[in-house]
């Protein structure tokens, strides 16, 4: 089925619908495109442009890749590859796609050395750290340890806010379920079930002394704060399943998705409203009145892992930007 290949052309294909829709609202994504069933992918001059959502995904998958080539992955393994792809990316002529301010401070910082807990942004929750997180749900053989610590560090690299570690977690969890077949309707009883499991372990073997860069009381308070947060997505995404119209803007569910937790839960929504039509699921996710391009790529990727490659039209796949580079990371860990 090739799921990891599905899942990061389901990212960059989401990141594409969404980029000229982002910062619009619906009815001026309706003057321009018509209804959202049929809102195409744009391409220009016989490419559909990606944002720095899909640029920073293949920034830590690429790294990963490297990573693992020396022994499995930990996290003395992974800070210094990772770091090395985000400075690539910050320096990158081609990072000219309204990029987070948070990325763009935390690399700048990054850049200056030290240890990396110094340069987090503790107070930003942006999406910036989970729409980049999939390839850590697609990588084979990683202990949930390894997953979930791996998760939380990419994130704590820009965003070290608590909810943007445990919204990160959850959303590698949540491809992680998806490439490994877990049915849809299954989900939400499993991520709860995780949420609550982990809100009260703070993994210092991968996050070291970061929770000590914010005001927290102690660590266990610091990540319980952001699994918190998730929780209460969660929540929201199964109160309004039930009764959802596909025809209303999903972030009136479930947020705008410009905050971790939103971004993850309001993607989740649109893949669950169209479980077994990923372009709809993408489609919904980049016709919606928030963070347009996050939200679908996000629903691109959990569709895209649950369907594998045979999910997208292949003259999308054909047009879509950076197409080799993510068939070439696909192709690795499918096999």
């Amino acid at each position: 089925m090739k799921r990891t290949t599905g899942a990061l052309l389901g990212l960059a294909i989401g990141d594409a619908m969404g980029f000229p829709t982002e910062f619009n609202t619906l009815a001026q994504i309706e003057a321009k495109f018509g209804e959202w069933r049929t809102l195409p992918l744009p391409v220009s001059s016989g490419t559909a442009y990606v944002t720095d959502d899909t640029q920073m995904t293949l920034a830590l998958g690429e790294a990963l890749h490297t990573a693992l080539a020396d022994g499995p992955l930990t996290a003395e393994r992974m800070e210094p590859p990772v770091r090395e792809h985000f400075l690539s990316w910050y320096h990158s002529p081609e990072n000219n796609r309204a990029p987070g301010g948070t990325c763009l401070r935390a690399c700048e910082a990054l850049e200056r050395g030290g240890p990396w807990q110094r340069a987090s942004e503790v107070g930003s929750k942006g999406c910036g750290a989970n729409m980049r997180v999939a390839p850590l749900g697609l990588i084979p053989g990683l202990s949930a340890e390894q997953r979930s610590g791996a998760a939380q560090l990419q994130s704590g690299l820009t965003h070290g806010h608590p909810t943007a570690l445990a919204a990160s977690d959850l959303t590698a969890h949540t491809v992680h379920l998806l490439a490994q077949g877990t049915a849809p309707q299954e989900l939400l009883p499993l991520l709860r079930a995780y949420a609550e499991a982990n809100r009260a372990l703070y993994r210092a073997d991968w996050l070291g002394d970061l929770a000590e860069h914010a005001q927290d009381p102690d660590r266990i308070s610091f990540i319980s704060r952001g699994w918190q947060e998730c929780l209460a997505v969660l929540d929201r995404v199964e109160a309004a399943l039930p009764d959802a119209d596909p025809d209303a803007d999903p972030c009136l569910a479930t947020g705008e998705g410009w905050i971790a937790e939103e971004a993850f839960a309001t993607a989740l929504f649109c893949f669950l409203q169209h479980p077994d039509d990923p372009p709809a699921a993408v489609r919904r996710g980049a016709y919606s009145g928030g963070d347009s391009d996050s939200i679908a790529a996000l629903a691109g990727a959990f569709a895209g892992a649950y369907h594998g490659a045979a999910a997208w039209p292949p003259e999308w796949v054909e047009v879509i930007e950076y197409r080799e580079r993510l068939l070439a990371l696909g192709a690795a860990w499918d096999q």
